[in-house]
């Protein structure tokens, strides 16, 4: 972002910058980035909703919310403070931005912040720029999703592409601004260990879970409009697959980065009637016992009939040389027995054991477990002698090497420091492109359709449990299991 003098400060606006989202991600992030002195020197920030505060209560706010994250510090807090106002309106009325423009005045570059729901985008757009708050300094930070299917997405794109150019909009994935996943893209490109094994003669499958303990709670009336499948599989899980799958980039720059992810997306074999039967499964959460505590079923909370899923699994693939019958695992679900992000890239087992009867049971194949959360951490397992003498000679076990975030000291950064610094910069290399969320659309719709078609409902499971039992079934061939 520019300077422009006095009266051409830096401006950063969240709308729905009294949300969740907002207390609970964004201003955390932004503090912190405030206490290694990260932000612009000149940026405002104005929060923008509908709630009743005024710039003095909208503070105090951040101040309790923070206080409930971290041990503040009163400095850094005095210069975020420093830069905080608020405005209550309503942005998606022309009225309401041009309270805005009144309130910014004179500005230089301006990021806008879209944490609202993807409903609200075009409206929204209209109204900014409708108020002058679209010119060529501006940039649009999206959240996802961007859209409920392809359709709805090519509606929502649109509307933001009308009055910006796709080079100002900034669409969010934070799974992509988190240290590990930033790393796998390190460690497969920056070493040559990794490279020339990472195809389908070396590698036998991909795991791909996210897990959630929580329950969907006052969420509901936006997840039972989307699901598991829309809600986490469209964008998270797809974005770790095209990282794990896609070609050297010819550089580290946003489009050629984004270039390889997109062929990825269009090498995703669709899912048939047929084959949808068994390589997914669908599963609706009902009554059971999550860390010790009862949960009631999904029913009793929405408080009505429903057959949106809360578990996916499925087998991918992906129909290219590199990983021609290389299958991708992919599960995520609510009420799990355990919060967990994980990516495990299961290698073949060796072809012949020379060592016969030294092991302690079979040669184990190498496996490598990245850990996205709660902790971040690579895992690479490999063979070593058992130390130590024995009659029977030299014994063999398995043993992990470890890349650990957690021990390398220093606090483990919110996935959103990372964005916002590259929003200022203008470095879109994280960012999701519109034919990335199109063509990720285009995959879900699919799956969604051969549900319909084949009659696919959710079959229930336990809270607590990691799914419905098919779930096991769809991994299973060849001797597979899910990573524990």
């Amino acid at each position: 972002m520019t300077n422009d003098g006095e009266n051409g400060r830096e401006v950063l606006v969240l709308l729905g910058g009294a949300g969740d989202l907002a207390l609970r991600m964004l201003l955390p992030s932004l503090y912190f980035l405030e206490v290694d002195r990260l932000l612009p020197h000149d940026l405002r920030i104005v929060g923008v909703a509908r709630g009743d505060h005024d710039a003095d209560s909208y503070k105090a706010l951040i101040r309790e919310q923070l206080g409930k994250r971290a041990t503040v510090e009163e400095a850094a807090w005095a210069r975020l403070a420093a830069r905080l106002d608020y405005i209550s309106v309503d942005i998606t009325k022309a009225e309401g931005a041009a309270s805005l423009a009144e309130r910014i005045g004179e500005h230089g570059s301006l990021v806008i912040f879209f944490s609202l729901s993807p409903s609200l985008y075009g409206p929204a757009c209209a109204a900014l720029q409708a108020a002058g708050l679209t010119g060529p300094e501006t940039r649009l930070v999206l959240e996802k999703p961007i859209g409920r299917d392809l359709e709805s997405s090519h509606k929502t794109n649109a509307a933001v592409g009308a009055v910006v150019s796709e080079s100002q909009i900034f669409r969010i994935d934070h799974y992509l601004g988190k240290e590990t996943v930033q790393n796998l893209t390190a460690l497969r490109f920056a070493n040559v260990l990794f490279e020339p094994l990472w195809d389908r003669n070396t590698i036998d499958h991909v795991q791909i879970t996210i897990a959630e303990t929580e329950k969907v709670g006052d969420r509901w009336p936006y997840y039972d409009e989307y699901g598991a499948l829309r809600d986490m599989v469209q964008n998270h899980m797809l974005q770790l697959l095209c990282l794990v799958a896609m070609e050297a980039p010819s550089g580290f720059d946003p489009d050629a980065v984004r270039d390889e992810k997109v062929k990825v997306l269009r090498s995703l074999r669709r899912f048939t009637k047929e084959s949808v039967a068994h390589d997914t499964v669908r599963g609706q959460y009902v009554a059971g016992v999550v860390e010790g505590g009862a949960r009631a079923g999904y029913l009793d909370e929405v408080g009505k009939p429903s057959k949106t899923e809360t578990f996916v699994a499925m087998k991918v693939a992906i129909d290219n040389w590199r990983w021609d019958g290389v299958p991708f695992f992919l599960r995520t679900g609510k009420n799990l027995p355990d919060r967990r992000t994980q990516i495990v890239v299961q290698f073949k087992a060796l072809p012949h054991n020379i060592f016969g009867e030294a092991t302690d049971g079979d040669l184990v194949a190498n496996r490598l477990v990245i850990d996205l959360q709660p902790d971040e951490n690579i895992v690479l397992t490999l063979m070593n002698k058992r130390p130590g003498l024995s009659e029977e000679g030299m014994r063999l076990q398995s043993l992990p090497l470890s890349l650990s975030f957690s021990q390398s000291g220093g606090r483990r950064r919110i996935a959103y420091e990372k964005l916002f610094l590259d929003v200022f910069r203008g470095d879109r290399t994280l960012f999701v492109r519109r034919d990335e969320v199109e063509q990720a659309w285009k995959f879900i719709d699919g799956v969604s359709a051969a549900w319909v078609e084949a009659n696919i409902e959710p079959a229930p499971y336990a809270a607590g449990t990691w799914g419905p039992q098919s779930s096991n079934g769809l991994i299973a061939p060849g001797g597979r299991a899910w990573k524990a």
